[in-house]
């Protein structure tokens, strides 16, 4: 039993708080029961003034019962349980019949979604039969001024209320609509970030383990159909290479995911210094124009290309000079990386970039790692070009700012 009854108390605060503080089910039966009252007790007897009261709160009883399902019908009802006691209004000691009018008028010019124009006539209309009665009652100048003026100021201040809460209720549902979008926004970004670190994944992992199967099968030829234990033994150190690469680039891609993408000025830096560590190598890094942030699809990609361009010249120009420019320019950011360029044997097709390079590039099959980086460089609107320019090798990767 005090189980249920907490249970229905919750459920009525709820129904409170849900319920318009102005024209909702409380202030309703509150003003019912003034209604009922002021009909018994403040009516003057023997004037004719009940009769219309008691019509005045049969048509207050019909927008009780038609509100939700009839509103027109409700609205018309509204309206004559104003304009009845307006007829009755101008009777000497009758406050009864001017509860009924301002309960019921002001009940309609507050309403949600009533129309002006329906405001504005119901409001003369009253006016209109007040003015009547009163003139009819033999009322003075006196009573026919204050009693519509003070009618038209509460009408003005209940409209000018009216207006706060629709702006009111505009703003919240804009703020919610905000919230909605922000909340959409959130979520295609999050995909947007899981599908590039799934695309790194899947580029260092294909391409990692497809060179290693293919180093490992054809190690297996040689051992077994030519007896060539040397260059199974040099395939084999060569899938270990492979195999040790990969790995770092699938640590390079776990780290993406599970912390922030630095700024790319320092990003670089890092990776610069950690080159130099690794390889005893002299690498410059450059940056010209002012830093700005770009799109982490961005930065990434570029960042991704130099990481590439570095290892290709610690593998093929080992303890070279290297020199990382970043420019930023007005429209693009521009990273370029250069060091001297190696000869260029057709074993070695992962110096040359598919397509044509820059003045003085040489054409030749795309490589792996300059071929995915020139696709996560496409994906994000840019360009990168490989080649030799002035007897160094230049990568160039360009992205939109």
């Amino acid at each position: 039993m005090g189980e249920r009854l907490r249970r229905v108390t919750r459920r009525g605060v709820r129904l409170l708080r849900a319920d318009d503080p102005e024209t909702g089910w409380l202030v309703r039966i509150v003003l019912s029961a003034l209604l009922v009252w002021a009909l018994l007790y403040l009516t003057p007897a023997g004037t004719g003034v009940r009769p219309v009261l008691a019509a005045g709160l049969a048509c207050w009883a019909v927008f009780l019962v038609a509100d939700r399902r009839w509103p027109r019908l409700a609205r018309g009802g509204l309206a004559l349980a104003a304009l009845l006691p307006a007829t009755v209004a101008g009777v000497p000691d009758n406050a009864s019949a001017l509860i009924y009018l301002y309960g019921a008028l002001f009940t309609f010019v507050l309403l949600p979604r009533m129309p002006l124009r329906a405001i504005l006539a119901l409001t003369g209309g009253v006016v209109a039969v007040l003015l009547t009665g009163l003139w009819l009652a033999g009322r003075g100048p006196t009573a026919m001024l204050t009693q519509p003026a003070l009618i038209v100021i509460l009408v003005l201040f209940s409209l000018h209320r009216r207006e706060y809460r629709l702006r009111a209720e505009q703003t919240a549902l804009l703020l919610e609509q905000t919230s909605r979008t922000q909340q959409a926004q959130a979520r295609a970004a999050a995909l947007d970030e899981r599908t590039r670190i799934a695309r790194e994944l899947h580029d260092v992992l294909a391409h990692s383990l497809g060179a290693l199967g293919v180093q490992l099968e054809v190690a297996e030829a040689q051992l077994t159909e030519q007896g060539d234990v040397a260059g199974a033994a040099e395939r084999i150190r060569r899938a270990r290479r492979l195999a040790s690469d990969g790995l770092v680039e699938a640590r390079s891609a776990v780290a993406a995911l599970r912390t922030d993408v630095p700024p790319l000025p320092r990003a670089l830096g890092d990776l610069v210094a950690g080159h130099r560590a690794d390889h005893a190598a002299t690498v410059t890094l450059r940056t010209e124009g002012k830093p700005r942030g770009l799109p982490s699809g961005a930065e990434v990609s570029l960042l991704r290309t130099a990481r590439e361009a570095l290892t290709n010249a610690a593998r093929h120009a080992p303890a070279a000079p290297v020199t990382v420019a970043l420019d930023y320019r007005r429209a693009a950011v521009r990273l370029t990386v250069d060091n001297p360029a190696p000869d260029l044997p057709e074993s070695r097709p992962d110096l040359v970039g598919s397509g044509p390079g820059p003045t003085g590039s040489r054409p030749g099959a795309g490589g792996h790692g300059l071929t995915g980086a020139r696709e996560r460089i496409a994906l994000v609107g840019g360009t990168l070009e490989a080649g030799v320019v002035d007897g160094a090798w230049r990568v160039t990767a360009e992205v939109p700012a």
